[in-house]
């Protein structure tokens, strides 16, 4: 198990698990964002290939009455995207993907309409012009039949930002899933299992509900269910994303008809079938294992192919998001102090996976909040006060493996 420390300086707040003692900031942090009985969620953190920091606090369901466990799983909307990417990276590593040939040469039916020329890299860097989700999938419903949304991106043309880096906010991973699919002829929640859980002996990585028997549980959303806790979100985001306003092309990436269904109830929308930019279901520590993969030289990625998936792709602000996001294959920029040149890939209101290859830190953070009627919720950028104090901490000298109290 990890170095671990003994304290925890977060009154009331029970945190479960290990972490080496240098790593008490991080802790701290940690705790302090489910103050209050805000949720749960778990961290876990492999500095130079050792897990030095493994925890978990909070609870798994609203009404605060399941505490979150070891194997308790959340889902982790956008950083589904880091882990679909990267499946795809071990395909170019076997040969059987080249970044720089266009789509259409591992699926012909892909190059019609004018997308002949689109490369796999651009296709992981948001320049693919196929951004806008409603078009492929008419209602939520639609979105839970991943192959129909494969072949309608197929048979589409792309929009005006063919080329310019655009957030493809939930087509991104069924495009990518559907190289893969050309290539292995496995569906990528089968991808996976084949080519991350059962490689790395980790049970935390699905794609929608993992089903009753599965060896991890789903916590249930902490929050409003809305999206973005706004009541009528389907109204309110359709008619926006028709205005010329700043952050319609987000919306419009994300609006298809029933937006206010996808995550509502016992049985969410976004939970069915496979949105491999989407709806993936993931534990700290599983997350974490796939980018202390990337992290430090491992049997999935030499060094040469992990500078290849960081290679930056664009400089342009993303037209959707409004950001320079700095797009790598598959990964956005996330610099920290301390660790310039990291990358990884967050979700909504805060959920990540990080890697910095240069220390050999690795970064997995699950939750399950859900924000209260905030478009930009401040919580989406939570993980970065997080990697500061973890990157702190990785400087300081080592401590010994001791367990965390069961309560602070």
């Amino acid at each position: 198990m990890c170095a671990a420390s003994s304290r925890s300086e977060v009154p009331g707040i029970a945190i479960r698990g290990s972490s080496a003692p240098r790593f008490q900031e991080a802790i701290d942090r940690f705790g302090r964002l489910f103050g209050g009985g805000r949720g749960g969620g778990a961290l876990t953190v492999y500095h130079r290939g050792q897990r030095v920091v493994d925890v978990w606090t909070g609870w798994a369901d609203a009404a605060q009455t399941v505490p979150w466990q070891e194997n308790t799983a959340a889902l982790s909307y956008s950083t589904s995207k880091g882990v679909t990417s990267t499946v795809l990276h071990l395909l170019a590593e076997r040969g059987l993907v080249d970044y720089a040939a266009p789509v259409a040469e591992y699926w012909p039916e892909f190059g019609v309409k004018g997308k002949a020329n689109i490369t796999v890299a651009e296709a992981m860097s948001h320049r693919a012009g196929l951004s806008r989700i409603g078009v492929f999938a008419r209602s939520v419903e639609e979105l839970a039949d991943h192959e129909l949304i494969e072949d309608r991106l197929a048979a589409a043309a792309p929009d005006r930002f063919r080329g310019i880096p655009a957030y493809h906010a939930i087509s991104y991973g069924t495009l990518i899933a559907g190289i893969a699919r050309a290539v292995t002829g496995k569906s990528m929640g089968e991808l996976y299992r084949t080519e991350l859980a059962e490689p790395l002996g980790e049970i935390g990585l699905r794609l929608g509900d993992p089903g009753p028997d599965a060896p991890i549980t789903v916590a249930r959303t902490h929050g409003s269910e809305l999206p973005f806790g706004i009541p009528q979100a389907g109204t309110v985001i359709k008619y926006a994303a028709r205005t010329p306003v700043p952050g319609a092309g987000f919306l419009r990436s994300i609006y298809t008809e029933g937006l206010d269904r996808l995550s509502v109830g016992p049985e969410p929308a976004i939970l069915r079938g496979e949105l491999p930019g989407a709806n993936g279901v993931f534990t700290a520590r599983s997350l974490a294992a796939v980018y202390n993969a990337i992290a430090t030289e491992s049997a999935l990625f030499p060094r040469a192919r992990v500078r290849a998936m960081a290679r930056l792709q664009s400089v342009l602000p993303d037209r959707n998001l409004l950001l320079p996001m700095g797009w790598r294959l598959g990964y956005h920029s996330f610099p920290v102090v301390g660790a310039p040149q990291a990358f990884g890939h967050v979700g909504f209101v805060g959920s990540g996976g990080w890697a910095d290859p240069a220390s050999g830190l690795a970064v997995g953070f699950v939750h399950n909040w859900a924000p209260e009627a905030r478009l930009l919720p401040r919580d989406q950028f939570v993980l970065i006060g997080l990697l500061s104090a973890i990157v702190r901490g990785a400087g300081k000298d080592a401590g010994e493996p001791v367990a965390l109290p069961k309560a602070g």
